[in-house]
């Protein structure tokens, strides 16, 4: 965290002083309105968050596109309810085991996974995964990917030796990297995956019927009207500017300055944009450039995108326990030398996991993919994205699938946000990133 000295009007009472401090805030999501409600909370009454876009929310996005009920386009999951820091918005969580009885698993021929060996292969793989999450990896497997460690582990089970069972377990890596948020398990190191902290408690896929959008607004309350500003792409961050003396007569240590030229004055700017942003824009945005640390943190640190494919039918085609359709590769990306060979393109397709069934929506799935061949779709059109899914559904399972009526596609990888010097955000959570809940502690750790 960089600390600044204002030379602003102070006084010895602490309220006063916070009342004359001023705060930028850059970015509205989890992040950002936690640090904007702590630091209301706290006293502080000029704070101020720029948001690049014509909506609050970052990567929660809540929208209703196809009925009067939700679509998360963005964050979905609540990970573990025991110990979980955000703001609660609904007491009427569902399980998702309580609402789905089963996946469908389908093979490039049509034929059906027997459910018998999923629950082999998968359960296999989970206790694999716990492994290398409860830090008890063997020593051999410790400096390897986790894509690596997996392959070698899963090499000393027997269903190994089965062709479907060593599908099933390419599907498992292909489902992991979205759980991950990562392009691939051949990029996450197997050893640090045990940073990571997961709470205790039900693992909830839906939420009631204002989405995540609901816990947004339990953080809204607790600012006060015009301290959101959207539509305001930051230019630059010009910082440290009187203890350097850039400017005469400077009352604050921090200028933000927005693409239409608004700018303003700061004691401290709490950025809290996400790790692809700061990738792309930190070397520039800042007046003087970052720590050399902080940009090397910034550069050495790996991130995935993962994208949503919903599709809306006039009527739905599965059967009704079917809680979504698993499709399942001959030579599947998360394979390793079908990884290490690079190919996508036209085979980004077999990148989605497979089409799950989605809630309050009876004619809706939702497919997931994740990495380089996430971005590669992001710049097909809605239409074509939609006809290949079709085409797959329709191939891999056998049944009288129809034209889908409607599409909405994420597009996170290609998603513009800018910049706006303390740093929050969940990529800057030692324990819980990828998650809401990190993004909202680093929103109050900042503050505080």
């Amino acid at each position: 965290c960089l600390h600044f000295v204002s030379n602003a009007p102070t006084s010895n009472d602490p309220i006063n002083s916070r009342r004359t401090k001023s705060i930028v805030i850059v970015g509205s999501g989890f992040a950002g309105l936690a640090a904007a409600a702590t630091l209301v909370k706290g006293g502080f009454e000029n704070v101020l968050i720029l948001e690049v876009k014509e909506r609050i929310g970052g990567r929660v996005h809540t929208t209703k596109p196809f009925t009067e009920n939700v679509i998360e386009v963005g964050a979905t999951w609540i990970h573990g309810q025991k110990g979980n820091p955000g703001p609660s918005a609904s007491k009427n969580m569902c399980l998702p085991g309580s609402v789905t009885p089963r996946d469908y698993f389908f093979k490039e021929d049509g034929k059906q996974v027997s459910t018998k060996l999923v629950d082999q292969v998968c359960s296999h793989f989970s206790k694999l995964t716990d492994k290398a999450f409860d830090d008890e990896l063997k020593h051999k497997h410790r400096k390897l990917s986790l894509g690596a460690y997996l392959d070698d582990a899963f090499g000393e089970f027997p269903l190994v030796a089965t062709e479907d069972g060593q599908q099933v377990f390419e599907w498992c890596k292909r489902t992991e990297c979205t759980d991950e948020a990562c392009s691939s398990l051949y990029e996450v190191s197997a050893s640090q995956i045990s940073y990571y902290t997961a709470l205790e408690g039900g693992f909830f896929n839906a939420l009631g019927p204002g989405g995540y959008r609901a816990i947004l607004d339990v953080l809204l309350t607790d600012l006060p009207s015009g301290s959101i500003q959207c539509s305001a792409p930051v230019k630059s961050i010009r910082w440290d500017l009187v203890r350097k003396g850039h400017c005469e007569n400077q009352r604050y240590p921090v200028q933000v300055v927005c693409e239409n030229g608004q700018s303003f004055e700061a004691d401290h700017v709490i950025v809290t944009v996400s790790l692809g942003v700061l990738k792309d824009k930190a070397s520039t945005m800042f007046e003087p450039p970052l720590p050399s640390t902080k940009l090397s943190a910034i550069e050495n640190l790996g991130f995935g995108i993962v994208d949503k494919i919903f599709l809306f039918f006039e009527k739905s085609f599965w059967p009704d326990d079917c809680a979504g359709v698993q499709v399942v590769w001959k030579e599947g990306p998360e394979d390793k030398d079908v990884y290490e060979s690079l190919s996508e393109g036209e085979t980004w397709f077999k990148k989605i996991t497979g089409f799950d069934t989605v809630a309050r929506h009876p004619t809706a799935l939702c497919g997931w993919i994740t990495g380089r061949e996430a971005l590669y779709m992001e710049n097909l059109q809605d239409s074509e994205i939609g006809d290949i899914c079709v085409r797959l559904l329709r191939s891999f399972t056998g049944w009288s699938v129809p034209e889908v009526s409607k599409t909405l596609i994420s597009r996170w990888g290609s998603d513009s946000h800018h910049l706006q010097v303390l740093f929050a955000g969940e990529a800057t959570h030692e324990n819980f990133y990828t998650t809401t809940h990190g993004a909202y502690l680093t929103g109050v750790r900042e503050a505080e």
